[in-house]
């Protein structure tokens, strides 16, 4: 009997966060809880997590703004992927959209913290590498910046 080789993608673990930017231009980062068991503990990171089995990136980026911060964005794009190599060990897609709403007053359910910062402020946060060259990346394609 014939066996097919089995296909890396499939088994490769995934994952989603979402770039969320209000009309400032300030970008939405949550602050990691600092415990031992999870991926980049007490960083400032983006909203998102892990694809559950058979869940697109897509919607599992829609189904983290909701379980995290209570979050329902309107223009989720998809804008490129990124290896967590050092963190999870997942292949992240990143997403981008816009939300001009009041970070205090989002439910958070997981982490310490929700905070816009402007962009010349990320250089003294503690972000996953990843996480900042995503970022960095995404923010040499607006205009101005």
């Amino acid at each position: 009997m014939d066996t097919l080789p089995p296909d890396p993608s499939a088994a490769a673990p995934r994952g989603a966060v979402a770039i969320i930017t209000n009309r400032h231009g300030a970008l939405l980062l949550h602050l990691r809880d600092d415990l031992d068991t999870i991926a980049w503990p007490g960083h400032w990171s983006l909203l998102g997590g892990g694809c559950d089995p058979g869940e697109s990136p897509a919607e599992a980026i829609v189904r983290e703004l909701d379980e995290e911060a209570g979050l329902a964005v309107d223009g989720l794009a998809e804008l490129f992927e990124a290896p967590d190599a050092h963190g999870s060990g997942q292949t992240i897609t990143f997403f981008a959209a816009s939300w001009d709403g009041d970070e205090s007053v989002l439910p958070l359910a997981e982490g310490v913290k929700l905070q816009f910062f402007a962009p010349e402020h990320l250089p003294v946060l503690t972000i996953p590498p990843f996480i900042r060259d995503g970022v960095h990346r995404y923010l040499a394609t607006r205009p101005g910046t």
